[in-house]
Order: C-alpha cells, then sequence, then structure tokens
C-alpha cells in the first residue's frame, strides 16, 4: 500500500509538472542555451535558467559587448526556417542599450521591431498591432567574469484574425544560436514555446506586448 500512495503521488507530482506555465522543455532550452561553466538555478516564475552573475555594465559598456557579437548572433539565427526575422538588425531598437531581463533567465536582452510594429509602446488599452507586426528580441549573457555568450533569439508575430485565437493571434517563436528553431506555435514543436503566451497574458491590454524598461527608452 505504502508503494501504490508513492507511486499515486509520483504521478500526481508529474501531472502538475506537466501542466505548468514553466514547461520542462524551456529549462532544457535553457540549459542548451547556458555555458557550461556558468553557475545557474532555476527560475520557476520566467520558465528559464538565470544566469546567477551576470555582469553589472553601464550602458556604454553593455552596448559595446553587443557591438562585438550582434553580427555573429544575426549569422547564427539566419539559417532558422522562420525567415521573416532574418534581417531584424536592420529594424529599429527601442532600447537604448542592452539590459537584463528577469523573465529571460538574467541574460542581456535587446528589442526591435518591423516597420508594421512602429507603434510600438504607444497603442492605447484597446487598441491592437496590424497583421506583419514583428518583433524580436535577441538574448546574449554577459558574466561578472567577463564571459560572453549568444543566446535565443525569440520572435512575435501578429497573425490574421482568427488565425490562432489560443494566442490571441501571435505567433511565438524561439530561435536557439545555431538556427535551430527550438518552438515555434504555428510549426515545430509548439508546446516548446507555449509557455511564452502564457508570460505576455500580463500585458494584454497592451496587446500582449511588453515595452522597454523606462529607463532603456530610446528617444521616440
Amino acid at each position: 500500500m505504502i508503494r501504490h500512495c508513492r507511486y499515486n503521488i509520483l504521478q500526481d507530482l508529474k501531472g502538475r509538472l506537466q501542466t505548468s506555465i514553466c514547461a520542462t522543455a524551456a529549462l532544457l532550452a535553457a540549459l542548451l542555451l547556458m555555458p557550461q561553466n556558468s553557475s545557474a538555478q532555476s527560475d520557476i516564475e520566467s520558465a528559464h535558467i538565470a544566469i546567477e552573475n551576470p555582469a553589472n555594465l553601464s550602458q556604454d559598456q553593455a552596448n559595446a559587448v553587443y557591438d562585438s557579437l550582434k553580427e555573429q548572433m544575426a549569422a547564427g539565427y539566419a539559417p532558422a526556417a522562420y525567415q521573416k526575422a532574418k534581417d531584424y538588425l536592420s529594424w529599429k531598437r527601442y532600447n537604448s542599450a542592452p539590459y537584463i531581463s528577469p523573465t529571460h533567465g538574467q541574460r542581456f536582452v535587446n528589442n526591435y521591431a518591423n516597420d508594421k510594429a512602429a507603434d510600438y509602446g504607444k497603442l492605447q488599452p484597446g487598441t491592437t498591432y496590424p497583421p506583419g507586426a514583428i518583433f524580436a528580441k535577441d538574448t546574449l549573457t554577459i558574466t561578472d567574469e567577463d564571459r560572453k555568450f549568444p543566446g535565443a533569439l525569440f520572435v512575435m508575430e501578429k497573425l490574421e484574425a482568427g488565425e490562432s485565437a489560443e494566442t490571441a493571434d501571435w505567433r511565438y517563436v524561439m530561435i536557439l544560436p545555431d538556427g535551430t528553431v527550438f518552438g515555434d506555435t504555428m510549426g515545430v514543436e509548439p508546446a516548446q514555446v507555449e509557455y511564452c503566451h502564457a508570460c505576455h497574458k500580463a500585458k494584454a491590454k497592451d496587446d500582449y506586448v511588453f515595452f522597454v524598461p523606462k529607463d532603456f527608452i530610446t528617444p521616440q
């Protein structure tokens, strides 16, 4: 009987884990992105593995590191089957410098948007972005030991009305640094990136889009 109860408890815990926002697949993705020499801790809230020791950089310092890596990063993402964000570096960047994002595992991030998303950050509650609006967020690890590593590229694409009701007509794509599409809600392994929309539901009144932290907003 004890063995049977233990089995039931384990099965219940397994079910809770599988239905959690912080999907196991997301944790695996973060592990793939994490440098072997970096220490990390589980970040349940964000469904990423968090870097414990991100560097404390000024905006100028963060920009200098990013400028040295961004072409390499874009070239790594470029072979991905998802091609709509291939030229994201030519889009407008809305942050003045890379900033640490707790919801992306304490990595430094940048926010880009294409022309159809030109109203980024200006929408009034209840309004929406047009179909074809695309946001791209590249990520990189910079540790206080001066280790620097490209991270994933996260993409949000606004779809036609009714095309993906379960994600409020947003498509979420995660591309690894080698161009592998880890998850795509409208393509391969959609379950791997379901947690993206679960997180973005917090900004439903802003059409599910987070804006840049106020200290890093580029003048419009």
